[in-house]
């Protein structure tokens, strides 16, 4: 598939890696950055299409609740612990072929000038209500050749892990360096992260935006069977 991922927001809290690592599937280990592992909360727009196929891009919101891995290939990756979409039949594609934790949720996204805001609220299958409410301000761009080394951790990951029918799976995604910014917290509410079993961030999050990437996402490879 094409992916087109836009107006993100990547919003993220340190924790203790024993605090994640219990909620992570065998074969894959939290990674750190400066002894925390990190959570994140990522809101954007997706767009959606496949090569060769005279369809339009299939356009909503998506939020992720994720973490960084790596897995027993030596590969570096992303574990998501829920991942919501305004439009259910994405929602039971993700499920059904790759059990991704994908729920279905009313959404939306809007811009008023310099600020962006985000709303989601969980429908199914939950728990029904959980949602956030994110509110940012993008600010100055972050390196110029390449950005620093915390931010690369946190964004530059170009493989998820999942697993599926008792097997370890990944999906490797292609795309340019991520164009990013700094960007501000005007508000924020969430309780997706305590609903996903994690608990509550602790302290201050930090927050990066972009304006987006084009995403080229690969085939399933089966990392490690039953």
């Amino acid at each position: 598939m094409i992916h087109r991922w836009e107006d993100v927001t990547f919003v993220h809290w340190p924790y203790e890696a024993a605090e994640v690592q219990p909620l992570v599937p065998d074969g894959l280990v939290v990674e750190t950055f400066d002894g925390a592992a990190w959570v994140g909360l990522i809101p954007f727009r997706m767009r959606v299409r496949f090569p060769r196929v005279p369809i339009p891009w299939i356009t909503f919101p998506e939020t992720n609740v994720r973490t960084y891995v790596t897995g027993p290939d030596g590969g570096r990756g992303i574990l998501f612990f829920s991942l919501e979409a305004a439009r259910v039949s994405p929602v039971a594609v993700a499920r059904a072929s790759l059990a991704l934790p994908y729920m279905w949720a009313d959404m939306d996204i809007q811009r008023d000038g310099a600020l962006l805001r985000y709303r989601s609220t969980r429908r199914v299958p939950g728990p029904r209500g959980a949602g956030t409410d994110i509110e940012i301000r993008p600010g100055p761009g972050i390196g110029s050749d390449r950005i620093p080394a915390f931010e690369d951790f946190l964004v530059s990951r170009f493989r998820l892990y999942t697993r599926h029918l008792g097997r370890l799976l990944s999906v490797d995604a292609e795309h340019e360096p991520w164009p990013l910014q700094q960007a501000e917290v005007v508000g924020l509410r969430q309780d997706v992260i305590p609903a996903d079993g994690l608990p509550s961030p602790r302290g201050d999050a930090i927050a990066h935006f972009s304006e987006g990437v084009t995403v080229r996402i690969g085939r399933p490879k089966v990392v490690r069977g039953t």
